[in-house]
Formats: C-alpha cells, structure tokens, sequence
C-alpha cells in the first residue's frame, strides 16, 4: 500500500485549482472536520496548525490560567509540559505504571492538590490508560480531563474509542502520526461553550467564528463598524491544503491503522519467547493502535546494554530503532530554567518518578510505519537475530 495516494492528491490539486480564493477558501476544512468528527464521536472538531496547539487551545478554552496545576506524565513528548507552561500554568508530574508506560491512576492521586485543574492523559504508543480510575479521580476532585491522542487514532479502552472520554482530546497530524499532512493537529469537544471559545481562540479572537463556524462571513468583513476581535487568540488554523491530505487520509484511516497493528503483531512473533527483552502490556480489554512497538531491554546495565543491543541490531541491518525521549523533567530546559520559575514545587531529581526513570533508559522503540510489509517482515527477522546473537554474546 502507498501512505499517500491518489485520492488525497487528487483532494489537494481541488484545493489549488481553487486559488486560495476567499469565497472558497475552507471548503476543504469544512469537509475535513466533518468527517472527523463523524469518524471521532464527538460533536465538534477544531482544526489547528499541530498537535501542540491543540492542547495550548484547550487549556486556554477551559479556563485555566496563572499558577493552575495540570498533571502530566514525564514518559513522553515534552510538548505535553511545554503547551502548559505556554499557558501560564504549572506542569506537576505523576509517575507511570511499569507495565503500560501509561500515566498511573494512584500517582495522579498523590499529586492532587487544592491548586490542581486539569490532568492530560497521553494513549502512549496507540494504548489508552486506564480511564475508568482517571474519570473517577476527575469527578472526585472536579477536574478536567484533556486526552492527548497524538499516538491514539482508532484505539479502544473496554469497547469504547480513545478520544471519547476527555473534556477535550487533542490529536496530531505530524509526520509520523497514523494519518499526516506534514504537520497539523486537531481538537474535539462535545461541550459547545468550550468548543466555541476555542474556535476563537484559533482565530485571532473573531467574533464571529464558533465550534461549528470556521471563518467569518463576507458581510462582516464588508461592515466597517464590524468589531472582529472580542478576546485574545491566535493564528492556529490549519491550510486548504493540509486539509485536504487529511480528508483523503480520512476516508483511509481503517486501512492506515490497521498496517500499522499488523506490523505490530509481526514482531511479537520475533520476539515471541525471549527473556532479552518485554514488550509494553496491552490489557486484554483494549485495542492498541501501535505507533510506534516499544519494548524494554531487561538489564541492569542499560547504560551499556542500550547501546550494545542497538549497535547489534543496526550491524545486522536494522533499521526504524529508537529510544525514548528523555523524561521531560530531566531535560535541560526543565532542570535549569523550569525548575526555577515562580510556582514550580516539585523537585526535578532522581526519585520524582521511578518507575519512568526505570523505563527510560532501557526502552526500545521500533517504527510501526511500514507501507510495505515485505519489510517489517525483514526488520521482524533482523530483531530475532539480534536477539539470539545477543543472548549469545
């Protein structure tokens, strides 16, 4: 199969044939988030410029500000942290099960505090955590729940889809998302009130935009007594063009995702039976929807391991192998600046999360994106043999 075919290069020369011309311009955008809220059970879906934005929008939208406590998970993209402080706000970090590598329900419950607003979640990988102990924790403490589904699409947690249960659930459209334009992003909501002022807030603080309406009409524009912007907001829309890729990608997404689990299960066979390394732990009541294979190199020395098993891995002729990102509150910003600001409480050491900083260092992460299964078959084979030459070593 290609990623990009001729359905969405068709899509996109529609868009140019209409010159980005004003009448036109959103026709694209219009179709594309429609089918996406079709596809995503919610009632509104609010395009942005990435995945990023998205959660910046909706922290924005549902009225955290200054000195708001939003508890975030250290095992993934720093984006996650970044978009809160981008909002004024305190990322306060909760430690992640061993086994799911997904946020953990009694951590988030140890970092509550009477400061705390909002948790975002994140489907690490293509694997929901455990929601039915996050909404209890929400309602117990009135708090809002954002999904940060940027590795999710089409993901399940007890027959129900990964997206449905926050008060917003942000997705990503990057490169190595399930479904791409390049870059882009997209938030969903069911609530109208918060729907309509994130629509503002993408769009420099039009008046006259809401959840459903995604530009201002000619006869606004054409009023010169017309007051357009009535609240603070930015440019975060996405393109016609890049919508355009999204909406043919939207009506591929069953075939998209499902390359990407086949892929999956293929090096579960390669690995099937080895102590070398464990893979992450899909609950039986779930559906992982397999960004990316990550499993952990069982060591006590993975400051040598790691590299050892890579260097095997990629002299046999391996490819797509990568590591974890550095937790985020290990990173250089967060010790050396972060740490300092007015309202951070926690201490970014050794300990803040031990099971993330356990996982960290020994985790494997093996690209899912093989169009071509010819080759995730080869890479399949290359990690068996690596793993037996390794165990041999």
């Amino acid at each position: 199969m290609n990623r990009i075919t001729n359905l969405e290069k068709k899509y996109v020369l529609e868009a140019l044939d209409n010159e980005f011309c004003t009448s036109k311009n959103g026709l694209f955008t219009n179709k594309m988030e429609a089918k996406f809220t079709e596809i995503f059970e919610h009632e509104y879906s609010i395009s942005h410029v990435n995945g990023t934005a998205t959660m910046h929008t909706a922290l924005h939208a549902l009225g955290l500000g200054k000195g708001d406590e939003v508890i975030v998970p250290p095992l993934t993209m720093a984006s996650t942290s970044l978009c809160v402080l981008q909002n004024g706000s305190v990322p306060v970090f909760a430690d992640v099960d061993i086994n799911t590598y997904n946020i953990d329900p009694k951590s988030i419950r140890d970092k509550i505090t009477s400061k705390t607003k909002a948790i975002i979640t994140v489907a690490l990988f293509g694997l929901s955590p455990e929601y039915d102990e996050i909404l209890q924790i929400c309602k117990e403490h009135n708090i809002f729940l954002i999904e940060d589904n940027a590795e999710c699409f089409l993901g399940y947690y007890k027959g129900k889809l990964v997206g449905t249960f926050g008060d917003f659930s942000s997705y990503s459209f990057q490169a190595s998302k399930h479904i791409s334009c390049g870059e882009g992003g997209m938030l969903t909501t069911n609530n109208a009130k918060f729907a309509d002022t994130a629509r503002r807030f993408t769009s420099l603080g039009y008046a006259g935009v809401s959840g459903k309406q995604a530009k201002i009409t000619r006869r606004d524009i054409q009023d010169p007594t017309y007051n357009r912007h009535i609240s603070v907001g930015f440019n975060y829309r996405m393109s016609e063009v890049q919508s355009a890729v999204i909406l043919g990608q939207l009506e591929r997404i069953e075939e998209l995702v499902d390359v990407r689990i086949k892929v999956g299960q293929i090096f579960d066979e390669a690995i099937e039976g080895s102590d070398i390394v464990t893979k992450q732990y899909t609950p039986d009541y779930c559906k992982n929807s397999y960004w990316a294979y990550s499993m952990i190199l069982n060591t006590e020395n993975p400051e040598i391991d790691w590299y050892r098993f890579r260097d095997l891995f990629q002299k046999n002729g391996g490819d797509g192998y990568y590591a974890a990102w550095k937790l985020t509150y290990q990173e250089e910003l967060f010790e050396k600046e972060i740490q300092h600001m007015k309202g951070i409480t926690q201490k970014y050491t050794k300990g803040l999360c031990p099971n993330a900083e356990f996982l960290q260092k020994r985790m494997i992460c093996m690209k899912t994106n093989y169009w071509d299964l010819d080759e995730a078959y080869t890479q399949a084979e290359i990690l068996r043999k690596t793993l037996k030459e390794y165990k041999n070593q």
